[in-house]
């Protein structure tokens, strides 16, 4: 992990956050290379999720919600961890985690439990002492619930259906850590799925397998993936089942994603304390119903971080990012073999071909091998070169970031080329 983090600050990817102050504890900013890996996770969620289905739509709620939404969901009474601090040395703890009656640390006396509530407290108006309080929403799921109503009417969708968004949520953790694992402020990707609940349990069965199959598809190892169904004692009173997917880390197995067969609770609770009818009648069985909600949620960071571990190779000659190709922030390097004008002028226009397709970047500096090199560690998948033999020829050599191989391609033929190798397909479910 060491390793990694120190090439993800070096290369780009993430730094800590107010790093010139100091840095703020768990809080991260993400680089060029970083972001751009961001958004690939992101699209490939929400093209998965969304663009093959006809039965899924997407949102994107406020972050800001009436605080009556919270008191709806439960949150604003049991969203909570309990803490313990050490009489000694002050350290503070999640009671849940301890495995001992003492400080980890120091061995100190520990004090009673007592609950914290997780959400971040803000507050809406131009006075404090007059302002609303509102907020940090800790989930994006709410905003979704809230808006079942107005995006069924809008879409005209009938039963089973989904709604999904992408945003950022905030929890007040305790235990913070792991680089971008468990984070203050992190990025979800939730998909609610609503059904009928005679058709719950066939659906969350289906939706386990969707997100397993996600991953595998995107280059998981599947020998450090795995699935593990939440017991009685861990089920939220709500719900029925869940299944954590799990990641083996270098720090252990920990959840990536959970998958959960919530009933109908979260619904049920707007309606009642909302007083708004989020029922819905399905006129081909001419019955209402409020519907049951199969839950996928997923961390941005924490998949973006699996990814990452997942591809980390070090070779005896080399460190190599093995992202798949749809994942990785540059697709495509390509060089002149030396600073000569009419190398760089043809690079440069195979460069602006690509670009309209593809994210690539250009590299002049330092040896053919140093340069290759370099791509390797932030994972792009192939480097174009073109040497002498190309202004006679019109082709260029292209080389394989995992086999190292290379092979000669006509410029013209670049486009079909890369368009074969780099695009992306689901495991069919």
């Amino acid at each position: 992990m060491d390793r990694l983090i120190s090439m993800c600050k070096q290369r780009g990817f993430i730094f800590p956050s107010s790093e010139i102050y100091g840095g703020l504890n768990s809080c991260w900013d993400y680089g060029p290379l970083g972001v751009e890996l961001k958004r690939n996770v992101k699209e490939a969620w929400w093209f998965a999720n969304v663009q093959l289905r006809d039965d899924v739509v997407g949102a994107d709620t406020s972050i800001l919600m009436h605080p009556d939404v919270w008191k709806a969901s439960g949150h604003l009474a049991n969203f909570t961890d309990p803490l313990v601090d050490c009489k000694a040395c002050k350290r503070r703890y999640r009671a849940d985690h301890l495995t001992t009656d003492n400080c980890p640390e120091c061995g100190g006396e520990l004090t009673e439990a007592r609950q914290f509530n997780l959400m971040f407290k803000t507050f809406l108006g131009p006075v404090e002492e007059d302002a609303a309080v509102v907020y940090l929403r800790p989930e994006t799921a709410q905003g979704i619930f809230v808006d079942f109503k107005l995006i069924q009417s809008a879409t005209r969708l009938r039963l089973p259906f989904g709604i999904v968004q992408i945003g950022k949520s905030f929890r007040n953790e305790v235990t913070p850590g792991n680089f971008i694992f468990r984070t203050r402020e992190f990025e979800q990707m939730e998909l609610e799925f609503f059904v009928a609940d005679h058709d719950a349990d066939q659906w969350f069965d289906r939706w386990v397998e969707s997100r397993w199959n996600w991953y595998l598809s995107l280059g998981v190892d599947p020998a450090k993936l795995r699935r593990r169904p939440h017991g009685h004692d861990e089920l939220a009173h709500y719900a029925k089942a869940c299944i954590d997917l799990e990641y083996l880390f270098p720090f252990g197995w920990q959840e990536v994603e959970g998958i959960a067969h919530r009933s109908n609770y979260d619904l049920k609770q707007h309606i009642e304390h909302s007083g708004k009818d989020l029922s819905f009648f399905d006129d081909r069985t001419n019955e209402r119903l409020v519907p049951t909600v199969v839950e996928s949620s997923a961390g941005v960071d924490r998949a973006l971080l699996t990814f990452l571990v997942n591809a980390w190779v070090e070779e005896e000659e080399r460190v190599v990012l093995k992202l798949h190709p749809r994942l990785a922030p540059v697709k495509v390097a390509v060089f002149p073999l030396q600073k000569k004008p009419e190398l760089q002028e043809m690079a440069q226009r195979i460069l602006k071909d690509l670009r309209y397709s593809w994210q690539v970047t250009y590299d002049e500096s330092g040896s053919i091998g140093r340069r290759y090199r370099r791509q390797d560690e932030i994972g792009t998948p192939y480097c174009v070169t073109v040497d002498f033999d190309s202004l006679k020829d019109g082709a260029v050599t292209i080389r394989n970031r995992d086999t190292m191989a290379q092979e000669r391609v006509s410029v013209e033929g670049l486009t079909q080329y890369f368009g074969e190798r780099l695009q992306w397909r689901p495991i069919s479910e």
